[in-house]
């Protein structure tokens, strides 16, 4: 119940940086998988769900209605329980004075531990995406169905419809899609008039096509690009006359959004009926672009090493290393590393001692016991591991980037490199850095 104690204390999730949606995602599966595995006595875990654009005082008043109906309750450990359950919802929505732009999410109840002892967990936050779903249930579990939808397509692409009529640029997020923009042009036709003026017709016809690509090319730069980097995952051009290809060949078109272009469609229309028709014929190459991301990403790990550049690390030691040095410039972990972080202190010396250990290693080790004074060491946090890098990779100027072992290259990258590496800025040799194992004041026995 890690994720619980930290999500707990207060709000979490704020993922307003698409560069960390993957972390914030990661976040919300194991939240999910947290809550969906606790249970409580009773019926006093209470699952709330505000959509954007309700109102705080409305659900204010559904809460005191509410009250109002659980003091009827005949058991008395329940009745208590889920009284108290509903006045931390109040207390927690008197927290904010309107709903968040995305909606809020509040989990509030007494959960049984596997030791068998009442826990109190108190859940809010604003979503990384907007949730339309209102819900309140009061239950002997957490409904997180919602939460689970807002995995599913998380990823934004961008369309651009081009024909000789005009242009329209829209966004897909999910089944969500949006127009940002669009608009019309009159071109010339090509004719047979014009004797000598035929020349001239056509450098007008040319120049006004001309013209359009450039347009096209400068709104493109304005709603795709945010702070000097695209805002969408993937782009697709589409179009029924040769205008998108013309588009995607030309020198004005913005380079950060040529690599972003995953494919070029031919429809029937423009407009509207042209964008929902992209959608169609672009739907298989949408789905697999996160799968094709990590490809490239460890494809690229995989580079490095085979190219003997010194800019790489793997395993758990060597990364840590790089990253306290400040080396690691994309930090890539397995989404399932079996591995926890164990904060240990030593009231003798007054220091604190951390260490890395797999499942199997902290089965088999009751106790740590340094070596010098005999003194055991108290265990002072337990934390996996993935989840410390979640929320500190960034005091280490890294990008965390989080893998499944789906692909090959991923299955390789989890079984042959322990499922933790990272691409280094500079060369770092970690031969000439290795500790002696002997020097080790601590008796840790694994």
């Amino acid at each position: 119940m890690s994720v619980m104690a930290t999500a707990s204390s207060g709000s979490i999730l704020p993922g307003d940086d698409s560069a960390d949606r993957n972390v914030e995602m990661w976040k919300i599966k194991r939240l999910i998988k947290s809550l969906e595995a606790a249970r409580g006595n009773g019926t006093s875990m209470i699952s709330l769900i505000i959509p954007p654009k309700d109102q705080i005082s409305r659900v204010a008043k559904m809460l005191a209605d509410e009250f109002g109906t659980a003091s009827n309750i005949k058991s008395r450990v329940n009745r208590l329980s889920v009284l108290g359950a509903i006045t931390s919802v109040q207390q927690r929505l008197k927290l904010y004075s309107k709903v968040p732009t995305n909606g809020l999410v509040i989990y509030c109840g007494t959960i049984v531990t596997d030791e068998g002892k009442e826990k109190k967990v108190n859940i809010d936050f604003e979503p990384f995406k907007p949730i339309n779903t209102s819900l309140y249930l009061c239950d002997n579990k957490f409904h997180t169905e919602a939460l689970s939808a807002l995995l599913a397509d998380d990823n934004k692409f961008g369309f651009i419809v081009m024909d000789g009529n005009g242009a329209l640029f829209g966004t897909l997020c999910g089944n969500t899609r949006d127009i940002l923009h669009k608009f019309t042009v009159d071109l010339p036709k090509k004719h047979g008039r014009g004797g000598q003026s035929a020349l001239r017709f056509a450098r007008l016809r040319l120049e006004k096509r001309h013209n359009y690509v450039r347009k096209v090319a400068e709104t493109a730069v304005q709603l795709f690009i945010t702070q000097d980097r695209p805002n969408i995952e993937g782009l697709i051009l589409a179009g029924s006359a040769d205008f998108k290809t013309e588009l995607s060949q030309s020198d004005m078109f913005d380079p950060r959004l040529n690599t972003k272009v995953l494919k070029v469609v031919d429809v029937s229309y423009g407009g509207e009926n042209g964008f929902n028709q992209a959608i169609e014929l672009s739907a298989e190459v949408l789905s697999n672009v996160k799968f094709i991301q990590e490809k490239k990403l460890i494809g690229r790990y995989f580079d490095e090493i085979s190219q003997d550049t010194g800019k790489y690390c793997f395993g758990v030691a060597d990364t840590l290393q790089a990253l306290e040095m400040g080396a690691v410039e994309t930090l890539i972990v397995w989404e399932n590393i079996d591995m926890m972080r164990l904060t240990l202190k030593n009231h003798s010396k007054d220091e604190e001692v951390v260490l890395h250990l797999n499942s199997e290693q902290e089965k088999d080790k009751t106790n740590f016991v340094d070596k010098e004074t005999g003194v055991e060491l108290e265990l002072v946090e337990r934390l996996a591991f993935l989840e410390w890098l979640a929320n500190n990779y960034k005091t280490f100027g890294a990008t965390l980037e989080i893998v499944t072992d789906r692909s090959q290259e991923g299955s390789q990258f989890c079984k042959g490199f322990g499922g933790i590496g990272g691409i280094l800025r500079y060369r770092v040799d970690f031969q000439s850095m290795e500790y002696d194992p002997d020097e080790d004041e601590y008796d840790f026995d694994y």
